[in-house]
Order: C-alpha cells, then sequence, then structure tokens
C-alpha cells in the first residue's frame, strides 16, 4: 500500500502508561518501526515527546480512551505536534492479536497509509468552556434531585405544602421550612410566614401544615436545605465563570439565542459542544452525524436495517431536546409546526429528537454564515403545498357525506 506520511506515530494510551510506536524511512527505501513504552507522569510524556521529536514525526494518532488520551493530548499539543484522535470502534485490531504493543502498531500502520479519520477535538478555550457547562449541567441535575428530596420528606412527615404553594423552596416556602427545622410545629405560626400571593391561601396553609413532624424529618430537611444552598451558591460561581470565558464568542451566543426554544443558557451549552468554527464540519449533514442527530443509515441485501440514531454527543443531545419541547410550546413557529406534525405520525418523543436535528441544523448555518434565525412562520408546512393542503379538506369533509363545490374568493 502507498505510504501517506513518511513520520508517524500510533499510541496506545492507558491510565498508567502509554506504548507509542513510531514508524520512519529506514534508508533504504523500506519502512523502521521502533516500540516503547512510557508512564503517563508528566515527566515521562514529555520524555515520549522529545523521542517522537528526534525521530522527526510528524502526525500522532491515538485512540479516545476514556480521560486518559486527555493528558497525553495536552502535553503534545503544546510541543506543537499534529494530532489524530480516532474513535476506538473504527480501529479495532484483529481478533486473537489483542495486546497494547499490537494496538499501537496497527494504529501507526493505519496512520502510514491514510486510513485513518479523526475526531473533533475543539480547541483549549472551547474544551474549557465545555467543563464549565457540563459541570453546571450536573449541578443543575443535583439541586433538582434535592429538592424533590425535600418533597419526599415532608410528605412522608404529613406536610402538604407542595399542594398548595406552587414553589415549595420559594421564599415563603424556606422560611416555612427553616421555622419546622429550628423546632416550630404550630402551624398557625407557620402559615403567617407566607408572603405576597401566597398570604390568599393562609386557610389552606394552616391545614397543609399540620402534620407529623419530627425531629427525624427536622434532620433530612435541614442537610437538604444546606446542600441546596450550597449547589445554587456553586451554579452562581460557575455562571459567572461561563459568562466570562464566553466573552469572545458572545455574538455567536446571541445567534443561536434567536432559534426558537434556544436560550441564553442553552445556546452557551450547544456552543460548548461544537465550538464556533463550523469550518470543521463540511456540511450541517456532518455535523448532525457527529452528534449522533440523524437517522442511521444501514442497508444489506436490499433492505433497510435499523434507523436507529447512533450514540453521538449525548450532551448536545439532551441540550436539543430540551430545547427542541421548548420550540414545541411556542406559538406560530415553524419549529412548534414542525413538531406537532411529526408528533402525529411518529409519536412526541422522536418528534422532540427530529426537531432537535433542525436546531442543530439552523445552528450550523448561523455560526457558518454570521447570520441571525428568520422564521418561517407556523402556517409553513400549509403554504409549502397548498394545492395538497386543500385536497386534504375536501377528502375529510367528503369522508363526513358532505358535497364539496369550491369556488375562489374574489379579489378585494
Amino acid at each position: 500500500m502507498e505510504t501517506v506520511v513518511e513520520r508517524c506515530a500510533g499510541l496506545d494510551v492507558a491510565k498508567d502508561e502509554v506504548v507509542a510506536c513510531v514508524r520512519v524511512p529506514d534508508g533504504t527505501g523500506g519502512r523502521r518501526q521502533e516500540t516503547k513504552t512510557f508512564r503517563t507522569f508528566t515527566a515521562d510524556l514529555e520524555a515520549l515527546a522529545d523521542w517522537m521529536a528526534s525521530e522527526g514525526v510528524t502526525l500522532v494518532v491515538m485512540e479516545a480512551t476514556g480521560q486518559y488520551w486527555k493528558g497525553v493530548w495536552y502535553v503534545l499539543e503544546e510541543r506543537r505536534f499534529e494530532l489524530m484522535l480516532v474513535n476506538a470502534r473504527h480501529v479495532k485490531i484483529v481478533p486473537g492479536r489483542k495486546t497494547d504493543v499490537k494496538d499501537a502498531e496497527w494504529l501507526a500502520q493505519l496512520l502510514e497509509h491514510g486510513l485513518l479519520r479523526g475526531s473533533f477535538v475543539p480547541p483549549a478555550a472551547i474544551r474549557e468552556l465545555r467543563d464549565l457547562t457540563r459541570y453546571r449541567k450536573r449541578l443543575i441535575q443535583a439541586h433538582t434531585a434535592e429538592c424533590q428530596r425535600v418533597q419526599k420528606t415532608l410528605e412522608d412527615a404529613g406536610i402538604k405544602l407542595d399542594s398548595v404553594a406552587s414553589d415549595v423552596l420559594g421564599v415563603s416556602g424556606r422560611a416555612m421550612l427553616k421555622a419546622l427545622v429550628a423546632g416550630d410545629r404550630d402551624p398557625k405560626v407557620l402559615a403567617e410566614l407566607a408572603k405576597g400571593k401566597l398570604r390568599a391561601k393562609i386557610p389552606e396553609l394552616r391545614r397543609a401544615l399540620r402534620g407529623r413532624f419530627s425531629e427525624h424529618h427536622a434532620l433530612l430537611v435541614r442537610l437538604a436545605l444546606d446542600h441546596i444552598e450550597h449547589l445554587e451558591a456553586a451554579v452562581a460561581t460557575l455562571d459567572t465563570e461561563v459568562d466570562r470565558v464566553m466573552v469572545p464568542f458572545g455574538k455567536a451566543r446571541d445567534r443561536l439565542d434567536t432559534i426558537t426554544g434556544v436560550g441564553k443558557r442553552a445556546a452557551e451549552c450547544i456552543l460548548a459542544e461544537i465550538g464556533v468554527d463550523m469550518g470543521v464540519f463540511p456540511t450541517a449533514s456532518h455535523l448532525a452525524s457527529w452528534a449522533g442527530r440523524c437517522p442511521g443509515n444501514n442497508v444489506t441485501g436490499g433492505k433497510r436495517r435499523s434507523g436507529k440514531t447512533n450514540k453521538g454527543n449525548r450532551w448536545l443531545g439532551e441540550i436539543l431536546v430540551e430545547c427542541a419541547w421548548g420550540a414545541a410550546h411556542s406559538r406560530d413557529t415553524y419549529l412548534s409546526a414542525q413538531f406537532w406534525r411529526l408528533a402525529r405520525r411518529i409519536g412526541k418523543k422522536k418528534a422532540a429528537v427530529a426537531v432537535g436535528h433542525s436546531i442543530l441544523v439552523v445552528a450550523w448555518h448561523l455560526l457558518k454564515y454570521n447570520c441571525d434565525y428568520e422564521d418561517l412562520g407556523g402556517d409553513y408546512f400549509l403554504r409549502r403545498d397548498v394545492d395538497r393542503h386543500r385536497q386534504r379538506l375536501v377528502s375529510q369533509l367528503q369522508a363526513l357525506g358532505y358535497y364539496v363545490t369550491l369556488e375562489p374568493v374574489a379579489a378585494a
């Protein structure tokens, strides 16, 4: 086979060691291969970089193995090596010959002949943003779980606060919970802590706050409230840091914010996953395929097999589905019309995935061409094929037993 890369290296990365295989010309028209093993401490990785530099290596490939590849990548990135990250599923070694050394050699040989396709690795600023948004999402999920734990404890104690107050952890709700934790069990006194519109429900609150709240429940609620306040402070800190990191990407975020169903925080999460440079994705279809937001293509013997989407980027998938549900509840918009049109045929969950795909395609175009989103309108699908829509309505009336005659309205 033709040699595409003359001086290359393949790395098999594990937690504690890296096996490196270098393939270079041997000076006589053939190829020379050398394999070495290094520890994953920073000093050892620098020694790996020095060795590959001495061999004149121009391109290095490694598999995406959990989080372990990142430390190696960052050290080599600082040394200005050209790097390639590949999906481990695409480069499986021949069965029966599975060792770290064989993996490294196999990667080097595939790279040498130009048979590998690199994965998307965002630049450092986007990686930093991605860490922040992903951690924020996990803290928000933990906050939601803790709030549910408080409601569960109150239910166990016979306190039906959530049946009267829309937000158990609002200003009034927290004041009542802290009073309960402090030892005040009198429903009349607790109900008087209500603020604003909730004061109109004081008689109901007195009934809801009568239960069997004990010291056991007080301990659980106190710990949960402390954890909730800690999580809220942590999320606020992350919001501030995200805003700082987002400064260079403010215009891109504002463009995504114009998409129906996409808010400021959602736009930040999308940018953290796909970046702002759409040059790495030749088309919107490439981006959708990478994200796992398009139907699978599995045709064998003329028969179409499963069309399920691949796993792709689950962080991006989750935020796109959330945005799709938000768009579905908007009024007179294209994405809302698309959602309900599909939901009647394939169900709401699949419709949300499809609308999420549309949002991602729109995002690619906005970032690629530096423009804002222009909604096509909720009647787009009707305007797209007026004759078909008219015939469908006529058929429905005829099915109900009516004779239909159509006459155009005279122009005013």
